[in-house]
């Protein structure tokens, strides 16, 4: 056979999916087994909830398998990591769960590698940037489930009326806010620090600035020179010239950014492809172009990726690697994508979106991703660290704040959380 079968075998999924219900599998003589799966709810509404995605692959799947059930709970994304971790901590660890983060478990010594569940031939098939963001010591844990990647969105209209081209630089990016204010524009440059996802908007300038969470030994490195240098340029260039609107920064949240694009309130923001929709359906006329940095265009964008991942605890190695092979399908993974603009996380469905006219708009996201940075998920301090970033960072920018402060106390706990 081509799987590869070491014992018993589980599943791991890679955007953050989890298990909601736990244990439950062979039992009182009967030869069906039970699949239990927490999942992450990608949908903006009832009428593209995930649960609909999961109960129409689930139906295919068990109709191909009579003597397998999958029982899938989806839950928000405000709720879902801490389900997975009360079944987990209760006993009751579900046999799949897709959400944002692995690492903690797989420290713990409570999940499936992927070679257990996958062959060789389904493993290579993941995009290599998002496998690579998967393992830990060389170990594949987390299988990429979802992707996205980020660009600078701009509105033609607003652009066009104050006769301005699309920033390559920091400087050309500066000097299109300012023209932008003195139209009247509401947020020249919209500029989410706010808790939300503060760490997101964080990573990508520190990129363009040459820098990152992490140097190129993979160690925290987060009050570098460079990123000290971008936080700097952002309080004095951006900030405090009045270019990021009237809300201040460590108050605006993701969300009530991409609202303010889409009422055609904002010049520009860094944005991933979900954006599209949302401003596309309030008539808004956009562009997308790679994120300025100091000097040129910024050579990596930011990636992010969510996560499938398999527990041990209830032995369903097999059935779950099978499972696995068809959630992992060219056509559900570019069912999936589609469904939520995201992007695919497999080689076999990218190639096949990148050949179809009715995804070209998402082509320049899809460009962009094999060369993307990913956030240190491999690391178990990196949940701990993140918070604190998305808790502080947002007050390095404000008018008596410290870049060079701010930044060393986000270092210091990340070291103390490492």
């Amino acid at each position: 056979m081509r799987r590869r079968r070491t014992g018993t075998i589980a599943a791991v999924s890679a955007l953050g999916m989890t298990a909601v219900l736990g244990g439950c599998g062979l039992g009182g003589g009967s030869d069906e087994v039970t699949l239990k799966l927490v999942a992450a709810d990608y949908g903006d509404s009832s009428a593209n909830s995930s649960q609909k995605y999961w109960d129409k692959l689930v139906k295919e799947y068990e109709a191909q398998h009579p003597g397998v059930k999958i029982d899938v709970s989806v839950y928000s994304w405000t709720d879902v990591d801490r389900k997975v971790k009360e079944l987990v901590d209760a006993g009751k660890a579900p046999d799949m769960a897709q959400i944002g983060a692995y690492a903690d478990y797989a420290d713990k010594g409570l999940l499936y590698k992927a070679d257990e569940l996958l062959g060789i031939r389904e493993q290579a098939d993941f995009v290599s940037q998002l496998a690579s963001a998967g393992r830990i010591n060389g170990m594949q844990y987390g299988m990429p489930f979802a992707a996205s990647t980020r660009l600078l969105f701009y509105n033609k209209t607003l652009f066009a009326a104050a006769g301005l081209t699309p920033p390559t630089t920091w400087k050309q990016l500066a000097a299109d806010a300012e023209a932008l204010k003195a139209d009247g524009v509401k947020y020249p440059y919209a500029l989410p620090l706010g808790p939300e996802e503060a760490q997101a908007e964080t990573m990508q300038w520190l990129l363009s600035g040459g820098g990152g969470y992490v140097d190129s030994m993979g160690t925290y490195g987060i009050d570098s020179e460079e990123n000290v240098a971008t936080l700097n340029w952002l309080k004095d260039d951006l900030v405090g010239k009045g270019l990021t609107g009237p809300v201040a920064p460590e108050n605006l949240n993701r969300a009530a950014a991409f609202s303010a694009f889409a009422a055609g309130d904002v010049g520009m923001l860094n944005g991933h492809p979900s954006l599209m929709k949302i401003a596309a359906a309030k008539g808004v006329k956009f562009g997308m172009v790679p994120m300025p940095g100091a000097e040129g265009r910024t050579k990596n964008s930011m990636g992010v990726a969510d996560w499938m991942m398999s527990f041990r605890q209830n032995g369903h190695a097999e059935q779950v690697g099978d499972f696995l092979d068809f959630v992992y399908s060219k056509k559900n993974v570019l069912a999936f994508s589609r469904e939520y603009d995201l992007l695919p996380v497999t080689n076999s469905a990218s190639g096949a979106m990148s050949g179809d006219s009715q995804d070209a708009d998402l082509k320049p996201f899809l460009t962009a991703l094999p060369s993307s940075e990913l956030p240190p998920v491999d690391k178990t301090s990196w949940a701990a660290v993140s918070a604190a970033v998305k808790k502080r960072i947002g007050s390095a920018v404000s008018s008596d704040g410290s870049p060079a402060e701010v930044l060393r106390a986000l270092q210091l706990t990340a070291q103390k959380a490492e």
